[in-house]
């Protein structure tokens, strides 16, 4: 069970070689007096695409623009599995089955296709007596070409996780990472961390789990 008051203060932690931007926001929920987290839905996390001729994509709850990418196959997926690996650190609180939450999210998108997302998330959540729900994007997602020590071109990845309210459909919390490996000759500043790193080229696979441990800094009742 985790009980929120107030708001968090966002953390930016830099790594390896980087061209960073790792923004976790935490806002305060609805319920001035706290809320309380028993039971999470996790809706399954999905790629956006620019559309044709651009190089951004803009987040469907936050309206918050990114810089796109080549998002490999299944890349979702491994950015979700990571997400939902970390929640299970959360001893006390439920989440909800995937395979629970899909059916749900597909019944209700079905039936409701010209209302706002907002409001079929919170009509998920609701029949899911879940607490809060976690929706997550994945804007580019591009494997390293080369090995460890030797790279042609790094790996980039950037995603973006709500957090909400199911009873109001506030935002809780909203994990932010985008980065792009880069050399240490191109960012000296980032020393320290590129020894720290084993001095190696990510995969993306590698830089996404990064990502995942960077915004649970600030994840409501994770402890660090």
């Amino acid at each position: 069970m985790i009980t929120l008051f107030g708001k968090k203060t966002s953390c930016l932690a830099g790594f390896i070689l980087i061209l960073l931007l790792v923004l976790p926001v935490s806002v305060q929920s609805a319920e001035k007096d706290g809320l309380v987290i028993k039971r999470i839905a996790v809706i399954a996390f999905q790629p956006l695409l620019p559309e044709e001729g651009s190089t951004m994509v803009v987040c469907p709850l936050c309206s918050g623009g990114y810089s796109s990418g080549k998002i490999e196959k299944g890349a979702e997926k491994t950015v979700q599995e990571g997400f939902i690996d970390k929640l299970r650190d959360l001893k006390e609180v439920q989440i909800i089955p995937l395979e629970k939450v899909t059916a749900v999210y597909n019944r209700v998108a079905a039936e409701a296709l010209k209302k706002p997302l907002l409001a079929v998330l919170k009509k998920v959540g609701a029949e899911l007596k879940a607490d809060v729900i976690a929706v997550g994007y994945v804007y580019r997602y591009t494997e390293r070409v080369g090995y460890d020590f030797s790279a042609e071109h790094p790996a980039s990845v950037a995603f973006e996780i709500h957090l909400l309210n199911v009873k109001d459909g506030s935002t809780i919390w909203r994990g932010v990472f985008d980065k792009t490996q880069k050399s240490l000759m191109e960012n000296v500043f980032q020393a320290s961390s590129f020894f720290k790193g084993g001095g190696k080229w990510l995969t993306a696979s590698q830089l996404a789990k990064q990502g995942i441990d960077e915004i649970f800094k600030t994840f409501p009742g994770f402890e660090h």
